[in-house]
């Protein structure tokens, strides 16, 4: 039975115990309504490490004004059921006043890599994830954090964090985790209406259209972006937000696809109210 802490102290004396032990702590961070994509990370860390915390906790600060943070789904019975299934120790479902307490000001933000293509269209939501993701390593402190590389941005802009504020916490990354019709699992997705989950997989077709392109000898990144535009606008009603060729580690334009070091293949389209993000990377 795993164990469910709310209060942050609580938490931090609870890894500190941990520690003590000879434990070696996973943590798995994440806003809760909880799906496969989640739970592959959890057994990732428990395949990993001896005392796995999950955390469940919507983070206000990484939402913009038009954004779903008041509709996100939250089921705190389900999730922990859920994550307990998976091989969780412990649950941290700590209360927005003890995350963000009256007065409040100090935030952590990655320049330079956080402004780059989610954060062009979402100014000041990788503030909040960086933000975020500190403090919850400072509260659960584990050895290892795991995260899915369908959030790549925010990926290396935790790597960057790690690295630069010297957390001592190992950054374990595992494939995204897909639908059968290669739609990648989202928490969103459960906003699609039938038609548009239909049209969904057409994201994944697109990123795979990019990867064949490229692996045939395609450089030019302009005719690789159009021609996943044009697929993804004539099979399904979705907006395309942006489409991107970048470096994989500085998240730079790629004009042309012929360096050699990872290429990351991006994209975020909108059905309706709901926005979709997801990516491959590719490596000549």
């Amino acid at each position: 039975m795993a164990k469910i802490i709310h209060d942050p102290a609580e938490m931090q004396r609870t890894s500190e115990v941990a520690r003590k032990e000879g434990k070696r702590i996973g943590v798995v961070p994440t806003m809760g309504c909880l799906h496969e994509g989640h739970l592959s990370l959890v057994r990732a860390a428990r395949r990993r490490t001896d005392f796995v915390i999950t955390t469940i906790f919507v983070n206000p600060t990484q939402f913009g004004p038009a954004e779903d943070l008041n509709r996100y789904p939250r089921d705190i019975e389900r999730d922990t059921s859920l994550a307990m299934g998976a091989g969780t120790d412990c649950i941290f479902a700590p209360e927005m006043r003890d995350v963000y307490p009256e007065g409040y000001s100090t935030f952590v933000q990655v320049e330079r890599l956080g402004e780059a293509l989610e954060g062009r269209s979402r100014p000041g939501h990788f503030r909040g994830v960086a933000t975020i993701v500190a403090k919850l390593l400072n509260i659960t402190k584990p050895h290892v954090a795991v995260f899915g590389q369908k959030d790549a941005q925010q990926v290396v802009i935790i790597s960057r964090m790690l690295h630069d504020l010297n957390f001592g916490v190992e950054l374990m990354v595992m494939p995204t985790v897909r639908e059968p019709d290669g739609l990648a699992m989202s928490s969103r997705n459960s906003y699609l209406t039938p038609a548009q989950r239909r049209e969904a997989p057409v994201l994944y077709q697109s990123l795979q259209l990019a990867e064949r392109l490229i692996a045939s000898g395609e450089t030019s990144s302009a005719t690789v972006l159009g021609a996943m535009k044009e697929l993804i606008m004539n099979h399904s009603s979705g907006v395309v937000d942006y489409v991107s060729i970048a470096d994989g580690v500085t998240l730079e334009e790629l004009l042309e696809c012929k360096v050699h070091r990872p290429i990351l293949v991006s994209l975020a389209v909108r059905f309706g109210s709901t926005r979709l993000i997801d990516n491959i990377t590719i490596t000549l």
